[in-house]
């Protein structure tokens, strides 16, 4: 990835994350479950923290509830699903403020102001037959409303600029945009309002792997330059590896596995990361296909005892089977945690792991 460029030509590089600040998110047990059937879990317990300016990769197969986890985060879970336990702080700079006990009006003032997401879709979340600067000056509208129509107007051509579009085209529908142009508008649309974090939900399927590359440099340099905080959902970690710090790896419903992505890439510990990451051909490495994961992943609607992942595990033993293995911490790693039996690590919090 090319180097991101500050405006005098020199090399330019976001402030790190310090460990002693108070994260920007911090999310605790947040379940997530079928409405009609309330033991099918399919958000499990998540927990993990986001700091300012740090973009948090969370990965895993479909299915898994990384989405589920990010529209529970803005209170835009369908129907279908409801929220039953979970805590979500948001740092507004005086404090954290509690997310799972605003209003539906309270979550509306934080969706696009503060948290911001880019849907997989561009061509299913922008208006066919709105001209596109229409759309983002809508939102920027809603939540500015004291700003006039020429004000919105040159907010819209400003953020045409950052996301490396023609400003002159803000009044072309979205079909005459290709789909890595389309792309780049819901970026535009995201940071419309200047948010704090932003959830990019598979930003670049569908995309040919030029155009992924292009989209994820566009992400990192945004990210640096507006010292934005970023959650990456995706089920390709090799996305996650060139443009994110740390790594969270979830696994029907829980987070598995957690660190930086030095530690996941080079020292994965779950079983089940180890065979993610081997699923992926190696450039160089011998030219046929990595052996896939056998079996499926579990049913949510029919949970069962022990580790879900023990079924399509390899190296399962009888205390897999039997009982789901609690977040054990690396004594000489911050942020790393793991859940699986065969580890000999700490349990980092016996009241709550389960």
């Amino acid at each position: 990835m090319s180097d991101t460029r500050s405006k005098d030509g020199g090399p330019m590089t976001a402030p790190a994350p310090s460990p002693t600040d108070p994260p920007l998110l911090s999310v605790r047990d947040l379940t997530v479950v079928r409405r009609d059937l309330p033991t099918a879990r399919i958000v499990d317990s998540v927990g993990f923290e986001l700091r300012r300016g740090e973009a948090l990769g969370l990965a895993g197969e479909s299915g898994c509830g990384k989405t589920t986890t990010a529209l529970a985060l803005l209170g835009l879970l369908p129907d279908g699903l409801v929220r039953t336990a979970g805590e979500m702080h948001l740092d507004s700079g005086r404090g954290p403020r509690p997310l799972h006990t605003l209003s539906p009006r309270g979550m509306r003032a934080v969706r696009w102001r503060r948290v911001s997401m880019v849907f997989q879709g561009a061509m299913n979340a922008l208006d066919p037959v709105m001209r596109v600067g229409e759309q983002i000056g809508e939102a920027v509208r809603l939540h500015r409303p004291a700003l006039d129509r020429t004000a919105v107007t040159a907010r819209v051509r400003e953020l045409f600029e950052q996301v490396r579009l023609d400003p002159l085209r803000i009044r072309s529908y979205p079909h005459e945009f290709s789909g890595g142009q389309r792309q780049r508008l819901m970026i535009a649309l995201a940071l419309a309002c200047e948010p704090d974090l932003v959830i990019g939900d598979e930003p670049t399927t569908a995309l040919d792997v030029i155009t992924q590359r292009r989209i994820l440099e566009l992400l990192d340099e945004l990210r640096r330059e507006l010292d934005l905080s970023v959650l990456l959902i995706t089920h390709d970690l090799s996305v996650l590896a060139e443009t994110c710090d740390r790594i969270a790896v979830m696994y029907a419903g829980r987070v598995v596995e957690t660190g930086t992505v030095d530690q996941v890439y080079g020292a994965p510990e779950h079983p089940y990361t180890q065979r993610l990451l081997a699923s992926f051909p190696t450039v160089g490495g011998p030219r046929e296909l990595p052996p896939p994961i056998p079996g499926s992943p579990p049913d949510p609607a029919a949970p069962e005892p022990g580790c879900a992942f023990a079924p399509r595990c390899d190296r399962a033993e009888d205390r897999c089977r039997a009982s789901a293995p609690p977040a054990a911490g690396d004594p000489g790693g911050a942020d790393r945690t793991v859940r699986c039996h065969l580890l000999l690590w700490p349990v980092t919090n016996p009241e709550t792991s389960r």
